[in-house]
């Protein structure tokens, strides 16, 4: 059965109303409820705010580095230190390493431009920050719904944004309701913000709708793909953060790595593949395995039984796309009704590799924007005292000064890391020219007969690991009699084009196993076809992205449903 189906056999929904709604308990959707509710107290107003969050619990599914810098939180929660916000460990050291296969070259650090330094910030788990966020909203009076995810949007007949609704719950894999089947509901507001992070999917849809990237650059994304490690205390140095690039990428393809020692002898690193690659043999999981592989980066995992070093043990793993294509990128981010913050618009500034910081500052943004609107008995309208706000703020003039900092990498890694660095050293940000680009990440990709494949090697089970081993790790969980959330427009598509043409690339850019070709047994085992295993989903949106005829549609799961991050 269709949802229209559904809603005509079970429904109508039933509504609850809110003042505002907030998709998405990450740091921007949490800093726009906590400011929300701040105002509504210092001005002795009533507000009702609820936050929508699809995984089993705020930080479930938040994945970073992550590096914060603190300056957007200190705003919101000036004494976050003595509220126990578990920013732990200050970064000590920054080092930026150039990596051939066998050597490596350390950036002095009085030439490090200023995006590469992190005095100040601190190395911390995002997934713990924004568990502590959702503590202090909940004090607040905010009302959050974990385990309940916005799978679809609500208008008014004016067109503008109503709410959101809620996903069906106890729909069999045949799409017909089961025994345990739940409507759902719907959450109108007088503004609802969207805060689902980069490619959200409802994001996606109001960007069309709305035609809120009209005039801008194609937004560009890279994948994210991290390991939480703990390592011998003797390979330990808290605070330490530790940057490449290089190998094992080649000159004209976007990549880097981080490492970042934690505090408690753990170590949270991974590697960053731009998705405007060309070929499609790349495998963005594979090379961050072969990264690992380096003597610089393997000395911190391997055991060294003469010195009495133990071998460090990998504890978790996850992936998810990051937007990368900064301030000539961003959409327009209000509408009648509503507005994106953070990632869902694509506020993560690319050459700091930071974004929560940009999520709580374009929160805080738009909840006061939203708070006058709504005190002001307004609704329904484009919020814009938020981007006026925005061209206001330190956060643009960060974001001006990294404007071209991706777009240089389409022309070599040795341009880019000339030019970025006269852009950001030599001008201090202050660049009289602009890069742009003209077509997003899917086009870029090469067909299969232009390019040369890429061996890698066989996992060893101790430094390098196989997709399953990895995303058992994530604590990946997916009701298996649910629809697939991994759509296809044309089932047609995989085999007769991504195959023939592109010789299947979804089989290597899913971190997750996802998509496999295998034996056609209808007819005969002669041919393939496209499996997906969309039970090992762990939401990280590359498809949705990266599918090279965007065939591929990421729609929302069951609430609760994907990774349960824990410590990353």
């Amino acid at each position: 059965m269709t949802n229209d189906e559904i809603l005509a056999q079970y429904g109508p929904r039933e509504a609850m109303e809110y003042d505002v709604v907030i998709v998405g308990a990450g740091p921007g959707g949490l800093a726009t409820a906590i400011r929300l509710k701040q105002l509504a107290a210092e001005k002795g107003q009533d507000i009702s705010v609820v936050v929508l969050e699809k995984g089993s619990e705020p930080g479930a599914h938040i994945l970073s580095g992550a590096i914060m810098d603190p300056r957007a939180l200190t705003e919101l929660i000036p004494d976050w230190k003595e509220k126990g916000a578990p920013l732990n460990q200050p970064v000590t050291d920054d080092a930026m390493v150039f990596l051939s296969e066998k050597g490596s070259f350390r950036t002095p650090n009085m030439v490090l431009p200023a995006c590469f330094q992190n005095h100040g910030n601190y190395i911390v788990s995002l997934g713990n920050v924004v568990r502590w966020m959702s503590e202090q909203a909940e004090a607040l009076g905010v009302e959050i719904f974990p385990g309940f995810a916005a799978a679809e949007i609500v208008y008014n007949e004016d067109g503008s944004v109503k709410g959101v609704a809620t996903g069906n719950m106890g729909v069999g894999k045949d799409g017909e309701p089961t025994g345990e089947f739940q409507l759902g509901m719907e959450l109108h507001g007088k503004y609802t913000i969207f805060a689902e992070g980069a490619r959200g999917n409802l994001g996606k849809q109001l960007i069309a709708r709305y035609k809120l990237d009209e005039g801008r650059d194609p937004q560009t994304y890279g994948i994210g793909i991290k390991e939480l490690w703990e390592i011998d205390p003797k390979r330990h140095q808290p605070g330490m953060v530790l940057h490449t690039a290089g190998w094992p990428m080649d000159n004209n393809t976007y990549g880097g790595a981080f490492l970042y020692h934690l505090e408690g002898n753990k170590v949270t690193l991974g590697f960053i593949t731009g998705l405007d690659y060309s070929n499609p043999y790349l495998s963005p999981f594979e090379e961050m395995q072969r990264w690992k592989t380096h003597p610089n980066i393997r000395w911190y995992l391997e055991g060294d039984e003469s010195k009495g070093i133990k071998p460090a043990k990998r504890l978790g793993y996850g992936a998810r796309a990051i937007a990368a294509g900064g301030l000539m990128s961003l959409p327009k981010f209000v509408f009648p009704g509503g507005a994106l913050v953070g990632c869902d618009a694509g506020f993560l500034n690319v050459s700091r590799i930071k974004g929560s910081h940009a999520a709580i500052k374009t929160g805080k943004m738009a909840a006061e924007a939203a708070f006058d609107a709504v005190t002001a008995g307004r609704q329904g309208d484009e919020l814009s005292a938020y981007p006026a706000a925005f061209e206001n703020s330190w956060l643009y003039e960060e974001l001006n000064k990294a404007r071209n900092f991706k777009a240089w990498f389409k022309k070599g890694l040795l341009t880019a890391t000339i030019m970025n660095g006269i852009e950001q050293f030599v001008l201090r940000g202050h660049i009289p020219w602009t890069l742009h680009r003209d077509k997003p990440d899917h086009a870029y990709l090469k067909p299969a007969a232009e390019c040369k494949p890429i061996v890698y090697p066989k996992p060893d089970g101790k430094l390098t690991f196989d997709r399953l081993s990895s995303v058992f790790i994530s604590n990946t969980n997916h009701s298996e009699d649910q629809p697939a959330h991994l759509t296809l427009k044309d089932a047609s598509v995989p085999v007769n084009v991504n195959l023939a043409k592109f010789a299947g690339p979804e089989q290597r850019y899913c971190p997750a196993g996802v998509y496999e070709f295998v034996p056609d047994e209808s007819k005969g085992g002669n041919a393939e076809r496209l499996q997906i295993n969309a039970q090992n989903c762990v939401h990280c949106k590359t498809c949705d992205i990266k599918d090279p005829t965007q065939n591929i549609v990421w729609v929302t799961p069951e609430g609760g449903g994907g990774p349960n991050y824990s410590g990353m």
